[in-house]
């Protein structure tokens, strides 16, 4: 079994959802109906993962509407008919922008009702091939898109006492999947972009403070969630995107502005980072990175149908290996294929070659995928 820390080959979760089981979501069919489709696809993926050489596996989040609905769907307070607007841009096929609105905007005291990962771990312990990676999202993902003042103030005076709650439960799920045996959990957690964007940095100036002092906080709420989860055998790892939905992304910039804080106070043992295009700046700021960290990069896109090339990753992970040692380097997509349920505009035998690429690639520069 690969050390906690390996995992050359690794990805960031979500997989394209079938039609099928898109199709009876969108329809509110019988619980039991959707569970069999759920199960029957998760098998599928399973043992495509294995096919394609991975030692690491996940359920495509399958069983969820979104990388964040395990929070929401297991915790009241959340009222889905209120939104932020939010505007998403793209190029290529999905060229232009779009307004979205994040559904969910708190308006009373969260309410637990179950565990996040309830309708999803057994399952996976009893019929995965390998070592499990169970997906959270940040606590911080929350207050940024969920708490509307002139709404939210009623069960929160602002938005830290909102993300004091938030940080509890994810806590208790990061501790509780670390027990179980989980041999690797992941934060996703895109909202340090918002430090990356001057627009956001605006915008988070304007919305609940200085960004510096809100930095601080969300590095404090992701550290109390990863310290519960603490052990040996366990991989803690950060997800760092700029957005992903339906192939469109709503940031840029390099981690320059945030990096020497981040990577050093963050405490974890691997950073999933997102670098597939010009958007995501150079690797100097990965001279940052601690000791004995590994460092995913993100060099394949789960955005666009285009196939990457391997001897232009072999590259790209030299060019990394000047600021961080090549064996504290690893490689996947930059996001997941499906952050969302609908996912990115590519099908599902573009996702499957840029894994297999994703895992020669890896076997090419460090002998393995494990």
């Amino acid at each position: 079994m690969p050390s906690t820390t390996t995992y050359r080959a690794d990805h960031v979760g979500s997989f394209l959802r079938p039609k099928e089981l898109l199709d009876l979501r969108h329809a509110g069919a019988d619980p039991e109906q959707l569970r069999e489709v759920e199960d029957r696809e998760i098998l599928r993926v399973l043992g495509k993962q294995k096919e394609l050489g991975f030692e690491l596996f996940t359920d495509g989040e399958f069983r969820r509407g979104g990388f964040m609905t395990d929070l929401t769907d297991a915790v009241e307070g959340f009222d889905t008919h209120e939104g932020i607007a939010r505007t998403w841009s793209a190029s290529g096929a999905a060229q232009g922008t779009a307004p979205s609105a994040v559904r969910g905007i708190v308006t009373e005291k969260l309410r637990q009702t179950r565990r996040l990962t309830a309708h999803e771990l057994p399952f996976l312990q009893q019929h995965s091939p390998g070592p499990i990676k169970m997906t959270l999202p940040s606590a911080t993902q929350f207050p940024a898109i969920s708490y509307k003042k002139e709404i939210s103030e009623r069960a929160y005076p602002n938005h830290s006492a909102f993300l004091a709650d938030v940080v509890e439960i994810v806590k208790g799920e990061t501790k509780a999947l670390a027990e179980d045996g989980v041999a690797y959990i992941q934060i996703d957690a895109p909202r340090y972009s918002y430090y990356l964007d001057p627009k956001w940095r605006d915008f988070l100036r304007a919305e609940f403070g200085e960004p510096d002092a809100l930095l601080d906080e969300a590095i404090a709420a992701d550290n109390a969630c990863f310290r519960a989860a603490r052990k040996p055998g366990v991989t803690l790892a950060i997800h760092l995107c700029r957005g992903n939905n339906r192939s469109q992304w709503y940031a840029s910039g390099g981690y320059d502005a945030i990096a020497e804080k981040l990577f050093n106070q963050l405490e974890v043992d691997r950073f999933l980072l997102e670098y597939d295009d010009e958007r995501s700046g150079t690797f100097e700021p990965l001279r940052f990175v601690p000791k004995g960290k590994t460092v995913v990069l993100g060099l394949v896109s789960s955005k666009k149908p285009e196939r990457e090339n391997s001897d232009e990753l072999v590259r790209r992970i030299e060019a990394a290996s000047k600021y961080v040692p090549l064996d504290n380097l690893a490689l996947s997509p930059q996001c997941g294929f499906a952050s969302m349920a609908e996912g990115n505009l590519l099908s599902e035998d573009d996702q499957w070659a840029k894994l297999k690429v994703v895992v020669d690639t890896s076997r090419r520069v460090w002998g393995s995928a494990a």
